[in-house]
């Protein structure tokens, strides 16, 4: 990737939406060779998709807790069914395996205390081969990623 190619990719990220005049123009390039560079940057998988950024206290999921589990034992088949498990749970919005202790890192989203406090004791505690889940509850985001 060359400046151009990254001054594309950073302009993006600051309005995914804008049409393709538009980032020509930011640019400083034709939109011909516009589109064509953000048509290989698309193919190349250096821009992997779009998408749109919601207010998560309008979804339902303004209430954010990060949660450290470890596992009894990590097995194969301990693992993959702990992953598949956590994974199909519509409250956990990224889980993150880890060398070393915690072995992973869950971020889950929901209404309140109280729909924490439910989907934790209802389903994480439900998953086999937990040994420890702790809960950590954010006080303020400092810095995130693909913020508006």
């Amino acid at each position: 990737m060359d400046r151009t190619d990254r001054a594309i990719v950073a302009a993006l990220l600051a309005d995914g939406r804008m049409t393709n005049v538009e980032l020509a123009d930011r640019i400083n390039l034709t939109p011909g060779p516009t589109l064509r560079r953000v048509q290989r940057l698309e193919a190349d998988g250096v821009i992997q998709g779009y998408r749109a950024v919601v207010d998560p206290d309008a979804m339902g999921q303004g209430f954010e807790v990060l949660v450290e589990i470890d596992l009894l034992v990590n097995d194969r088949a301990t693992v993959q069914r702990f992953e598949d498990a956590l994974t199909a749970f519509d409250e956990v919005v990224e889980v993150q395996r880890l060398f070393g202790s915690p072995d992973y890192f869950v971020r889950v989203a929901v209404a309140d205390l109280e729909a924490y406090e439910r989907f934790h004791m209802e389903k994480v505690l439900q998953v086999p081969g937990i040994r420890r889940a702790s809960s950590r509850f954010r006080m303020k985001t400092v810095k995130a990623p693909h913020a508006p």
